[in-house]
């Protein structure tokens, strides 16, 4: 793989919220790396994924949905963690909905360095008429010079090969830099942190708001068991009570679907305890920020 025809390279996937950012990134890698819900932003740091095939390592870099609305000071850090994604990549993969190219993208797409551009034109499967693929295609490349446009399912896993055979142009060549079978750079206690914060927004949907986050109070791993106990945080006493649940059985259930992702991603049984904790305030409060990694 060390060979002068072998190509690496690091990848931004950027684009709004909720367009299917993080789906792209889990079937591109082939393992669930980043969480995903219908909830906008679900994304909130900077998450690495890693492909390794005979000829390249496609190096992928998840970013929160630029927020353009909000100005509270965590959706300042998110923005800076996608333009501070963006430095050093090799190829940046604007992503958006099928059929769908607004101010909002254009927003996006201003943000955007000079590395070069590949618009991935997602959710396909949902075109009830596929004939306006094309004339869409046709207008969007009169809007920005785009290296390629290359239109997927994500969700479907539909033209993933040929994304993958886009990029791969756009890498240079060099050796890999992780070992083949690493997906991602992330550790386990980001990553448990993350099946938490992603089974909140499944099980409870639009019931708890935007401001709930997760922080891993301990984590232990012996003799083939992980202990782990985190907090959920939230910003008011109402919202602890709806995740609670009657006696209880929502933070269980939780829990539960957390814990079996877990065991699943590391390979091994995991002990999991989970509480509910009120930080008023604590999508601006810097120190909660920066105690929950955003800063």
């Amino acid at each position: 793989m060390s060979s002068a025809s072998f190509r690496t390279g690091l990848i931004a996937i950027v684009g709004r919220p909720n367009v299917g950012k993080s789906t792209l990134l889990n079937r591109l890698v082939g393992q669930k790396i980043s969480i995903t819900s219908r909830k906008p932003q679900t994304t909130r740091y900077r998450i690495t994924g890693i492909l390794t095939h005979d000829d390249a390592q496609y190096i992928f870099v998840d970013t929160p949905g630029f927020q353009l609305q909000h100005g509270s000071a965590l959706n300042r850090a998110m923005n800076r963690c996608v333009v501070q994604s963006l430095q050093n990549v090799d190829a940046v993969l604007l992503v958006i909905d099928a059929l769908q190219f607004n101010g909002r993208d254009r927003q996006v797409l201003n943000l955007l360095s000079e590395h070069p551009k590949l618009l991935v034109i997602n959710k396909i499967d949902k075109l009830a008429d596929k004939t306006q693929l094309l004339p869409f295609i046709e207008k969007v490349s009169k809007e920005h010079h785009f290296s390629a446009i290359v239109p997927v399912s994500a969700q479907k896993n539909l033209q993933l090969k040929e994304l993958l055979q886009a990029i791969r142009e756009f890498l240079p060549e060099n050796s890999p830099i992780y070992p083949a079978d690493e997906i991602t750079d992330c550790n386990e206690r980001f990553i448990a942190a993350e099946q938490i914060r992603e089974k909140v927004f499944r099980l409870l949907g639009e019931e708890v708001p935007y401001a709930v986050s997760v922080m891993i109070d301990d984590y232990i791993f012996e003799r083939g068991l992980r202990r782990i106990q985190a907090s959920i945080i939230v910003d008011k006493s109402g919202q602890k009570a709806i995740i609670i649940g009657a006696k209880g059985e929502k933070l269980k259930a939780i829990a539960t679907q957390a814990r079996e992702d877990m065991e699943k991603l590391f390979g091994g049984k995991v002990f999991l305890k989970v509480w509910v904790k009120v930080k008023k305030g604590w999508a601006d409060d810097r120190r909660t920020l920066k105690q929950l990694g955003y800063e």
